[in-house]
């Protein structure tokens, strides 16, 4: 299978995208707002290139260096790049009930560990501090976010979760020809130290 990493452009290009945010008013255009999304749906896209600082860029283009590379070499650039895509378009629909506005990668991000969770779930992640095999990880993150659908947390909870849905359920489609125990992905079992850190100001929620 030939190795794009699609995923390291992808972190350059939303790299790119934040330093043009730090010198120009785009965020706002690009953000996802939801009173607009019927007018703007482009914005259901655009705000995955979109981060309230440098700290949330750095902690979700680590995630996906991490965890987009080890993806994209189990099942190939297109379909990471399905999943990277089409799980924070999922993650914009389900912010869309909840929030005013947000922005930020987490989404796309959720999809592709909720898809390793699936393909790899005995790979080993870092939980804070903790080792625990990558579907258990999933697990965590999920009743995180479900507990942060009730408590007042900051964080757009509902997009993490719409992404980490979408993920986990097109891996599904893609066990017998993906999963860690099968013929075709014996190549890869690796250790990855990841953590996530999200952000809110004012009305704009950070993901």
């Amino acid at each position: 299978m030939e190795r794009k990493y699609i995923s390291i452009w992808i972190v350059a290009i939303t790299s790119g995208a934040f330093l043009v945010q730090m010198n120009a008013p785009i965020t706002d255009s690009f953000a996802l707002i939801s009173s607009q999304a019927a007018i703007h749906p482009w914005t259901l896209i655009t705000h995955m290139f979109m981060h309230g600082g440098a700290t949330h860029l750095l902690y979700n283009m680590f995630a996906l260096a991490l965890f987009g590379t080890i993806l994209e070499v189990t099942i190939g650039w297109r379909k990471f790049l399905v999943i990277y895509f089409a799980g924070g378009l999922v993650a914009g629909f389900a912010a869309l009930p909840f929030y005013s506005a947000s922005i930020g990668a987490s989404g796309a991000v959720f999809a592709v560990m909720g898809a390793l969770a699936v393909l790899k779930p005995k790979m080993i992640v870092y939980v804070g501090w903790i080792p625990m095999p990558m579907a258990i990880a999933a697990a965590v993150w999920a009743f995180g976010d479900l507990v942060g659908m009730f408590a007042p947390s900051g964080i757009a909870n509902a997009a993490h979760l719409g992404g980490l849905a979408f993920g986990l359920g097109y891996a599904f489609f893609l066990l017998k020809e993906f999963h860690e125990w099968g013929n075709k992905n014996k190549r890869h079992n690796t250790e990855e130290d990841w953590e996530d850190s999200y952000f809110d100001e004012a009305e704009m929620r950070w993901y």
